[in-house]
């Protein structure tokens, strides 16, 4: 038996060694392992989701000539639809306490797939082999590339999996890199809303971008309450600490106000459109929001940072060819313009409807004083008939008619 001292440290050296290595590959499998949990439950969430909202606007549409404005309440797939959107956003909640936040956001791209599937197979119109491939060329493509693009995020995703407990999450909550990113998004923000509600710029980035800025921190606050909520259910409490509760507080009202400038943006822009510029927004300002906070990519190397933006990328330009292909609905209007009209003219100042600057013009609602307006602009007089209050046995006309002056 050797008992040299050489002999004594390379017995003290080694065994560290192999358990050290023997630890690093059971993290990294386990971080692996929870990395496709979070996935897979995003994935199901988001497509149960799309076939719930696919449900319930089918049934909308199949009672929308019905007397009863409720009338859905009564059928079944109406509340089919209902438990499956309760399911599907469970499961996406759920998500978030297993896998790194920068993972789960961009998997929001499985609804816009689904949408898009679930459009074509049950398409009304019938159309020729080849014309069907030249309609929807742009959605096959676009479903292609968000796939590809969703393989890549799930395969290069950042393996950061820190246990959400609330000492955690106040230590990340009062560091100086989130304190910092949150001073510019809070200075952003009320740059945004000042010309969105003062100036009335109604530009889609604009609405879309208050809506993305709001929403990282609705996924910031999401990842919290549902890991804290994880590890109580595991038997480690943490529904003690005050700081849950400031989340789960940030949380809602993001998520409400995040809902009302949505439905701002969607009373004036297409929905499609919506869809395609929302998704590139929110997940460029949520992966930035998660790096920041929950340090996501700290001590990932530079070609897995890389190949996970290019699936951001290519699932981006999926989403856009997807809702590209989309029809535009074209709102009816049941008036006639009153610019179409001769002599009339500036109908419009800087895309508010006005009233006609010719005085000339008898608008509804104006009120303007006529006298001074030219002959050839006076309205007609129609002819008064008047009876004449006569004997029957008198002779006489019975109609006269009166002609009004413009003075009286």
């Amino acid at each position: 038996m050797d008992t040299t001292p050489g002999a004594a440290l390379r017995l003290q050296q080694f065994p560290p060694t192999s358990s050290a290595a023997s630890m690093s590959v059971g993290e990294g499998s386990f971080s692996y392992k929870e990395n496709l949990i979070g996935a897979l439950l995003a994935i199901f969430g988001h497509l149960v989701v799309s076939i719930a909202l696919n449900l319930q606007k089918y049934c909308h549409i199949r009672l929308a000539g019905s007397k009863d404005p409720r009338a859905y309440f009564k059928t079944k797939t109406w509340w089919l639809g209902l438990f499956l959107m309760l399911l599907g956003e469970t499961g996406v909640f759920a998500s978030y306490a297993f896998a790194p936040l920068s993972l789960i956001v961009p998997l929001s791209a499985v609804s816009v797939i689904a949408s898009a599937i679930i459009g074509i197979i049950f398409i009304k119109e019938k159309w020729k082999p080849k014309d069907f491939l030249r309609r929807y060329i742009l959605s096959f493509v676009g479903c292609g590339l968000a796939i590809v693009g969703t393989y890549l995020l799930v395969t290069f995703a950042p393996n950061s999996h820190e246990k959400m407990t609330g000492e955690n999450i106040t230590r990340h909550l009062v560091s100086w890199p989130f304190l910092l990113y949150m001073l510019v998004e809070i200075v952003l923000f009320c740059l945004l809303l000042y010309f969105y509600k003062e100036k009335n710029i109604n530009n889609i980035v604009v609405i879309l971008l208050l809506v993305a800025l709001l929403g990282s921190m609705t996924v910031v606050t999401v990842k919290a309450v549902a890991g804290m909520m994880i590890l109580s259910i595991q038997g480690n409490l943490q529904l003690d600490y005050p700081i849950f509760y400031v989340m789960f507080v940030c949380m809602v009202a993001t998520a409400v106000y995040q809902a009302a400038f949505l439905s701002q943006a969607s009373q004036i822009y297409d929905s499609s459109l919506i869809a395609s510029v929302g998704y590139i927004l929110s997940t460029t300002v949520a992966i930035t929001a998660g790096a920041i906070f929950y340090l996501d990519f700290v001590g990932e190397d530079v070609l897995h940072i890389c190949m996970f933006a290019l699936g951001c990328l290519i699932a981006f330009l999926g989403v856009f060819l997807i809702t590209r292909n989309r029809k535009k609905t074209i709102p009816f209007e049941p008036y006639i313009s009153m610019d179409a009209m001769p002599g009339m003219q500036n109908m419009h100042d800087k895309g508010m409807t006005v009233q006609p600057d010719l005085r000339a013009s008898f608008s509804y609602g104006a009120l303007e004083n006529n006298d001074s307006i030219s002959e050839i602009y006076t309205p007609a007089t129609l002819p008064v008939m008047q009876e004449e209050h006569g004997s029957r046995s008198t002779p006489g006309v019975p109609y006269c008619v009166l002609e009004h002056s413009k003075k009286e």
